[in-house]
């Protein structure tokens, strides 16, 4: 709630609101009116790690978060609401603060475009933390992220109590199950390990789809428990019925 104007008290009004300097100015009794603050802060925490350079489907996972992001600064900017950024890998690689305005949002965009990260590897523990500690007063923060990292639900589960959080999966369907291709050469965007596989071997492909299906509970169990929202966002398809489908979810419950 914040602070309207001050006018003379009527019968009904709550005694508490009474703004005793004005009163006794006046000799007779007034009271402040607060309107309900409609401005909010939205922060979107874009994960810029090298497991984003990576799609099978029309795009990399990178330039999915790069949309996304941009339709939610613009959206937030539409309701006069003030936008910040944090970047972030395995470290903090940059925090642009909220402010509002188009020119800021340009700036963000610009950012979203042409932003290269210093490390390679994701933290999601380390961006929560400094979430929490960075923005003082409650905020509205979309984490957007292929959540590849390791136990985040501690973090999670504080910066949830001091802000409202949601967070936007980002993943592509060959992340879940292996085709068979014969041998191929993986390797690990962020730690740079290379390995052979046979992909026509039934058993690794059977592996290989356990492991990520596993990992998946995993992350889905962290928000669950955290009672933080999640909307999961393919290479490829449109985001925004998911989007669109988290938002009313919480509608719903509120």
């Amino acid at each position: 709630m914040a602070f309207s104007e001050v006018r003379e008290y009527q019968y009904g009004d709550d005694i508490r609101n009474i703004d005793w300097n004005v009163t006794a100015r006046f000799n007779k009794p007034y009271i402040k009116v607060f309107e309900e603050e409609r401005e909010m802060t939205v922060m979107l925490m874009i994960d810029v790690s090298a497991s984003h350079q990576f799609g099978t489907n029309q795009s990399f996972k990178e330039d999915v978060i790069t949309e996304i992001a941009a339709v939610l600064s613009f959206s937030a900017i539409k309701n006069n609401d003030k936008v910040g950024v944090i970047f972030f890998s395995d470290k903090i690689e940059k925090f642009i603060p909220p402010k509002k305005g188009s020119t800021h949002i340009l700036r963000i965009i610009r950012e979203l475009v042409d932003f290269k990260a210093t490390s390679k590897g994701t933290n999601v523990s380390e961006a929560l933390k400094f979430l929490t500690n960075a923005i003082k007063k409650r905020c509205t923060a979309f984490v957007i992220s292929d959540f590849k990292s390791e136990s985040f639900i501690d973090a999670l589960k504080i910066a949830g109590n001091k802000h409202d959080l949601m967070a936007v999966r980002i993943f592509d369907e060959r992340e879940n199950e292996m085709p068979n291709v014969g041998m191929i050469q993986l390797q690990d965007a962020e730690t740079g390990e290379r390995k052979w596989i046979d992909t026509s071997d039934r058993s690794i492909r059977r592996y290989y789809a356990e492991a990520a299906r596993k990992e998946l509970l995993r992350i889905k169990d962290s928000f669950r428990k955290s009672g933080v929202d999640m909307a999961e966002i393919a290479t490829g398809q449109d985001y925004v019925k998911p989007l669109i489908a988290m938002f009313k979810k919480r509608e719903a419950r509120a």
